[in-house]
This record gives C-alpha cells, sequence and structure tokens, in this order.
C-alpha cells in the first residue's frame, strides 16, 4: 500500500524542474513592449475613433474657439476612416450640417455676404473628405465656396501654422472642418482669418472627443 508519504513525494517536482522554477522566480518581470503596441495601433482599426451618427447639435469650446458640431465620438459605429473613405458620405455629412448651419445664423443669411472655406489640405489633396463637403454645403446655401484659403506649413496637426492664399471678400466666413478633435486646426484659421476683421462662425460635422 502506498503510503502518505509516498504520494507527497511524488508531487515534488525533479531536481532540474525544481531548478528552473526556481530561476523563473528569480527572474524580474519583463516590461511592455511599448512599441509595439503603438505599431499594432496603426493598423487595428478596432482601437479607431467611430461615430454612430446620433444627432446631437452642441456648441463646444476647444483650444480658445466656439464650434458646432452635429455628431460625436462614440463607442460604436463606422471608424472615421470607413467615414472618409466612403463617397456617399460626402453628401449624407452635407444633407445634416446644412439645417444646423441654418439654423445657428437664421436669417443673416439671406442679407448676403457669406462665403465658407475649410482648414488646408494636408495629407489628402485628391479629393479631400472636408473641401467635398464644403463644396456641397457652399451649393446648398447659394452662397461662395474658397478652396485653398489657407496653405500649412507642415504635416502637423498640433500648433501647426497657417499661411493665408486667398482672402475671401465677404465679411462673413463660415470655416467648417469634417472632424475636430483638439480644435488647433480651427484655431490655427482663427488665428489667420481674425486680424483681417472677417465674422467667423465654426462648424463641424464631428467632434471627435467623448
Amino acid at each position: 500500500m502506498e503510503s502518505v508519504a509516498d504520494g507527497l513525494l511524488t508531487d515534488v517536482p525533479e531536481s532540474a524542474q525544481l531548478s528552473a522554477l526556481l530561476t523563473d522566480l528569480d527572474q524580474p518581470p519583463q516590461p511592455k513592449d511599448l512599441f509595439a503596441v503603438q505599431q499594432r495601433r496603426s493598423w487595428d482599426k478596432s482601437v479607431e475613433a467611430r461615430c454612430d451618427f446620433s444627432y446631437r447639435l452642441r456648441m463646444t469650446r476647444r483650444s480658445d474657439v466656439n464650434f458646432i458640431s452635429i455628431w460625436h465620438k462614440t463607442v460604436h459605429g463606422r471608424t472615421l476612416t470607413d467615414i472618409k473613405a466612403d463617397p456617399d458620405m460626402v453628401e449624407f455629412c452635407a444633407t445634416n450640417i446644412v439645417p444646423a448651419i441654418c439654423e445657428t445664423i437664421g436669417h443673416n443669411l439671406d442679407k448676403g455676404g457669406w462665403c465658407i472655406c475649410t482648414s488646408p489640405k494636408r495629407r489628402h489633396k485628391a479629393r479631400n473628405f472636408a473641401t467635398l463637403i464644403s463644396e456641397r454645403i457652399a451649393e446648398s446655401l447659394a452662397i461662395p465656396f474658397y478652396e485653398d484659403v489657407a496653405t500649412c506649413r507642415t504635416r502637423q496637426r498640433v500648433n501647426a501654422v497657417f499661411d493665408l492664399n486667398v482672402l475671401p471678400k465677404e465679411p462673413n466666413i463660415i470655416v467648417f472642418d469634417d472632424f475636430v478633435t483638439t480644435g488647433q486646426t480651427l484655431a490655427a484659421m482663427k488665428q489667420l482669418l481674425a486680424p483681417y476683421r472677417k465674422n467667423l462662425v465654426f462648424f463641424t460635422c464631428i467632434d471627435n472627443k467623448l
């Protein structure tokens, strides 16, 4: 008959296994590979910003600029990359933002003296999403659209510096951007145009902050 002592001894690891176990316990925990995490984020669309298009008209102040948005970043919904890649979203965004512009500005639009522009093209210069939406807004409101009002010295979004390319003649300017995160792009447009005593109103489709 097997004794209790014999049973306990069979549970004791062999010397080689025991040595390896003790060696593992002596090893300090390995730091996380943060670089690998950053690399994964560049292609892992599960962590990308999304929008479910739940209508919520709101004015927000960010980076010293008041802007009006109709949608907001959400946990579920389409990714911003997918939205920009879908040609049908141009008409969809324009159709939904136009009523918000009319509601905000009101009868002043009928008095004339209004135009629309957008932020500089940086990464996507051909078929730029914000530019295409601005063109449709201009058509719907029957106001001029000024393309390439500003140029950007670099591609960076943080602390971007804009240079004036075309100054609209109208005293009232709708400054449109498709998505707003930090608000620094709108702030740069404000800093560029405000010295010319223009009345600026800022709109965006998606406020890219929860």
